[in-house]
């Protein structure tokens, strides 16, 4: 067991730049979403990538409920949307998409539709590591936005890029 502290560990990784995403899911009547740096493409054969989950969340309960799930690359512009879905106003569950343009691709996972880009994804495995589960998902489909600045995260502050 490591004797480094997590507030030590969590004060290390905000020097990490990480693109903002919105991670969203949905089923028949609810669609919830959260703020998400911890994203990585795993492979192109199939294309598959891994978004880092915290157990603890509504969202990711849904996630491996539906089996389905969008991640949106955010642009400089959406920090606002990566406020609302990292829960810091007063917006929660499906109200939370009131910012914002959504609509769906092949899963029926709320796709942003200004996004960067967006991938829509069908959960493939999601083994626990710790206190997050690791959604890895199979990309069934894509969305390519306007180019624009990116919206990345570091020293717990956004920042185009």
């Amino acid at each position: 067991m490591s004797n480094l502290e997590s507030r030590d560990y969590r004060d290390a990784m905000s020097h990490v730049a990480g693109a903002v995403h919105v991670v969203a899911t949905s089923d028949a009547t609810v669609r919830s979403g959260f703020t998400a740096t911890a994203v990585a493409s795993v492979s192109d054969r199939p294309p598959t990538l891994v978004v880092c989950a915290n157990a603890d969340s509504a969202t990711t309960r849904a996630i491996l409920e539906t089996g389905i799930f969008s991640v949106n690359a955010l642009a400089f512009d959406d920090a606002m949307l990566a406020e609302i879905f990292a829960g810091r106003t007063e917006l929660s569950g499906d109200d939370r998409f009131a910012e914002g343009r959504w609509d769906t691709l092949e899963t029926g996972a709320p796709v942003l539709s200004d996004a960067l880009v967006a991938f829509d994804c069908r959960l493939q495995q999601s083994p626990l590591v710790a206190t997050h589960h690791l959604l890895v998902g199979e990309v069934r489909a894509v969305r390519y936005g306007l180019r624009r600045r990116a919206l990345v995260y570091r020293e717990r502050a956004f920042m185009g890029l």
